[in-house]
């Protein structure tokens, strides 16, 4: 499907806290991550994606149930991710608890964004859920935490079907359009479009 860069917008308001925590409550895992086939392949690609093969310290907000948190410990001395559903958060915990390198806290963006600096900052499945300003402000702040010539990588869904709706190619062209960033990697298939964004000096 041929997509234009105005043909959506971001919502209006940022999808809620209770909207994420009510599919939580519905199932464990609402967007099936853990046994989708489609999903697996995109950790997949999302992990042979990375520039490097070893990070200092990653930071991956939007972690859901730690799934891609694990894979990404693998090859990053520290990791800390985040969620806002609690829930989200236990079952992240509980998925890397052999891992001391790896800290999962529960943390609402952009309003909290952490402490420190890391050369790579991994998110995925959640920029389209913010409103234009919040996106921005989220945007802004993941370019300041990102050290320079560290690596940003955006995975996010594509809505085959609709269309009209924003998803990952309206992410990726926000992203491509952010100060401080030069793409050195790109993916584009049915399901997801994936970036990988270099921070620069300004």
């Amino acid at each position: 499907m041929v997509r234009a860069l105005d043909d959506a917008q971001p919502p209006a308001d940022t999808v809620s806290l209770d909207y994420f925590s009510g599919l939580y409550e519905a199932k464990d895992d609402p967007w099936d991550v853990a046994t989708k086939w489609h999903n697996q392949r995109k950790y997949a690609v999302t992990m042979a994606s990375l520039p490097r093969e070893r990070y200092r310290a990653c930071y991956e907000p939007g972690a859901s149930i730690g799934l891609l948190t694990r894979l990404l410990a693998a090859r990053c001395d520290q990791v800390l991710a985040v969620d806002s559903v609690p829930s989200a958060v236990e079952q992240a915990r509980e998925t890397v608890k052999d891992l001391p390198h790896v800290r999962v806290e529960r943390a609402n963006l952009p309003a909290e964004l952490p402490a420190g600096t890391f050369d790579l900052i991994v998110v995925g499945d959640l920029l389209y859920y913010f409103s234009a300003a919040d996106l921005a402000a989220a945007l802004d702040g993941f370019v300041r935490c990102l050290e320079v010539d560290g690596d940003l990588v955006s995975v996010h869904f594509r809505d085959r079907g609709n269309g009209g709706n924003y998803d990952g190619f309206q992410v990726s062209a926000a992203l491509d359009a952010q100060a401080g960033l030069e793409r050195v990697v790109r993916h584009e298939d049915e399901w997801f479009v994936l970036d990988v964004f270099r921070r620069v000096s300004f």
